[in-house]
């Protein structure tokens, strides 16, 4: 089977990040700078987004060496999105301590003849109007994958549901989920969303794992177990990545086992500060982990 690139959009940040451990400013970070280091170690990555002309070279570096596509990130003069948050001592709250979108604000997304050929797009937790803009852009149709949150529900609801009406695979945490739709209970809040358009729904449950939702079927995830939390910060995004990733190289109807693969992902992400947990993932480490998920499941 041929191996699908994919063409993922998103926010690429210098964060802020502070935990009762550690505490560090401007460092590599943003949903799309996640989603690309998980996703490249099973596919290939175009990489869609903006920065500043203050970006460190160390990102580009990363880029390159993780063999991301950057030819369609935006290099303008300004500053580059930031963000920081503060975690509680069990990381069961966040707080946001600020948003600076900086050339963010003004983003517009460009993708050049050739990316707009790939075959899996991922449209991360950015506004609406951006992810439509990129489904508008590209060529065929390839599978749309999307994720979202709190804010995007709040403030654009109608878009949104424009983004779940041409969404193949939609990500939502269960909390977002809740909102969304209304329903505390999650098969309901599945059924409505799969309603709205998407073939299939991952509601992701943090400690408890993950719901995957298709048709009338439901099916639990668990997460990968003994597992020490250093920084949350990224999980949903490098779950995002070991899910397409896998569906990338495998195919869709290896959807039950690319979940697994996701919440494997995601388990070397918590376990270092910003991507450091995640840098040091292998693709056999994580099939590794993979399978023990798959034998707690069982």
């Amino acid at each position: 089977m041929k191996v699908k690139s994919t063409l993922a959009v998103g926010s690429i940040a210098l964060d802020t990040l502070e935990t009762d451990e550690h505490q560090q400013t401007d460092i590599l970070g943003g949903s799309a700078t996640f989603f690309a280091v998980a996703a490249s170690l099973f596919a290939p990555v175009r990489l869609v987004g903006v920065v500043g002309s203050d970006y460190p070279e160390a990102g580009w570096r990363l880029f390159r060496e993780r063999n991301v596509d950057v030819s369609d990130v935006q290099q303008v003069e300004g500053r580059t999105f930031r963000w920081g948050g503060r975690y509680s001592s069990d990381f069961s709250t966040r707080e946001t301590l600020f948003t600076e979108l900086g050339v963010f604000e003004s983003f517009q997304p460009r993708i050049n003849p050739i990316n707009r050929q790939s075959g899996i797009v991922y449209l991360g937790n950015i506004q609406p109007s951006l992810q439509l803009a990129v489904c508008r852009e590209m060529a065929g149709a390839p599978t749309v994958i999307s994720d979202t949150m709190n804010l995007w529900i709040d403030r654009y609801p109608q878009q949104l549901q424009e983004v779940l009406a041409k969404t193949d695979i939609f990500l939502i945490n269960d909390e977002e989920a809740a909102q969304l739709t209304g329903h505390d209970d999650l098969d309901s809040a599945a059924r409505d969303l799969l309603d709205a358009g998407p073939a299939t729904v991952i509601i992701k449950r943090g400690r408890e794992g993950a719901l995957l939702a298709a048709g009338d079927s439901r099916r639990h995830v668990p997460i990968f177990p003994d597992v020490t939390v250093v920084d949350p910060t990224g999980a949903g995004d490098s779950f995002a990545g070991g899910l397409v990733g896998h569906l990338a190289r495998h195919g869709m109807a290896e959807l039950d086992r690319a979940v697994i693969v996701a919440a494997a992902t995601a388990s070397f992400t918590v376990e270092g500060f910003g991507l450091e947990g995640l840098l040091a993932a292998t693709t056999a480490g994580i099939e590794q982990r993979a399978d023990k998920i798959a034998g707690r499941r069982d």
